[in-house]
């Protein structure tokens, strides 16, 4: 007798699992009025920079809805290595009301791109 869950004549896989969430919010921070206060809000969500596994340094791209928060990495010993821990984020702060948004790691259009589509302000 075979298992239920087993198709005949094959091992079964396990289903995938389910996509993570392109990103998350949270509400009710400070609300930066500068790219140097959004720098400062921001570094709260990073590994210190010159940390070891940390940052060379993060940046702020300033645009009509909010600051990007993103990171620079130092470079590989071996650029042909995969990375040592996959994925990363970007933080973006709102002007209006310094909501917090996590997006992936995508260069800073394509970030505010995203940003965009999920707030409703641009379309999909």
């Amino acid at each position: 007798m075979t298992d239920p869950g087993t198709p005949v004549g094959g091992s079964a896989l396990p289903p995938p699992p389910p996509p993570p969430p392109p990103q998350a919010r949270t509400t009710g921070g400070p609300v930066p009025h500068s790219a140097d206060e959004a720098l400062e809000i921001g570094r709260a969500h990073f590994p210190p920079v010159g940390s070891p596994g940390g940052p060379s340094g993060l940046f702020v791209h300033e645009f009509d809805e909010g600051y990007l928060i993103h990171a620079g990495w130092p470079l590989p010993d071996d650029p042909s290595a995969p990375p040592p821990s996959p994925g990363g984020t970007h933080v973006v702060i709102a002007k209006d009301d310094g909501e917090l948004t996590f997006l992936p790691n995508f260069p800073p259009a394509d970030a505010v791109k995203l940003y965009r589509r999920l707030r409703g302000n641009q379309p999909g």
